[in-house]
């Protein structure tokens, strides 16, 4: 009897989908995907931004091509190191604080740059930099997948990407803005005005829920299911999503004790 009831509900919920319903969009999770996504912002910035600082960079720092190859180059082995580290770091202190300490580092990197007397404290900045860089690319994707509802994860995964270009047109726009100032003056002012957008990130996050994988991962289930019903686009797809979390977290489904 209990087959034949399932049976039926399930020729009954295939009856009533309507592929030509489109599902209602988590305007929470939306916003929430947005503020994680505009870390990327930070890659694209310094693409853009060092299209056309290093133009007076070589002239003012009086370096080589070989120099300026390695130092526009480099930023993508020094943001390996910090996507490696950025992994375990947000198991430990969770999404939402590595994307505060992604922007943080940054903010310092933009401004040892701005700063730089020469090609090696230069090369130093870039560093620190491209360890945020690498923070930002990889828990951007990481956070807005495990906030997303099903109906709109493939969706709003694609911000990043998104607002990598978006990074890339405000470093063009700040090539232009600053390219008419001094030789000295300008291309520091072009790298350095990428701690301001490192800070606003730094506080938008401050907005956002933490990840409801990470808190179920730290036994704060009571959190973790207030994060999944504001992000879900029913209370039944919360339930089935925490659901999920606990299985592959090893937590028994039974175990609803809240932590918090």
């Amino acid at each position: 009897m209990a087959a034949e009831l399932d049976s039926a509900q399930k020729i009954r919920t295939i009856a009533d989908f309507d592929p030509q319903c489109k599902p209602t969009r988590n305007k929470y999770a939306f916003a929430c995907a947005i503020l994680a996504s505009m870390t990327s912002i930070l890659f694209g910035y310094d693409i853009g931004v060092m299209s056309g600082a290093i133009i007076y960079i070589k002239r003012d720092l009086k370096i080589m091509d070989v120099q300026v190859e390695v130092l526009v180059g480099i930023i993508n082995l020094y943001s390996l190191i910090g996507s490696c580290l950025a992994g375990r770091t947000s198991d430990w202190i969770g999404r939402r604080y590595t994307i505060v300490l992604a922007g943080s580092i940054f903010f310092i990197g933009a401004l040892l740059m701005g700063f730089s007397p020469n090609y090696a404290f230069l090369m130093f900045g870039r560093f620190v930099a491209g360890i945020g860089i690498g923070y930002a690319l990889m828990i951007a994707p990481v956070y807005t997948a495990e906030v997303s509802p099903a109906s709109s994860r493939g969706f709003l995964t694609s911000f990043p990407e998104v607002f990598i270009n978006g990074g890339i047109l405000f470093g063009y726009i700040s090539n232009y803005a600053f390219s008419k100032l001094s030789l000295r003056l300008g291309w520091r002012l072009m790298l350095g005005i990428g701690a301001v957008p490192s800070v606003l990130l730094a506080l938008g996050v401050l907005a956002m829920p933490e990840s409801p994988r990470w808190l179920v991962m730290r036994g704060r289930l009571g959190e973790a299911r207030r994060v999944l019903e504001r992000t879900s686009d029913s209370v039944e797809e919360a339930q089935l999503r925490l659901a999920d979390i606990k299985e592959a977290a090893g937590i028994s489904q039974s175990c609803n004790i809240c932590t918090s």
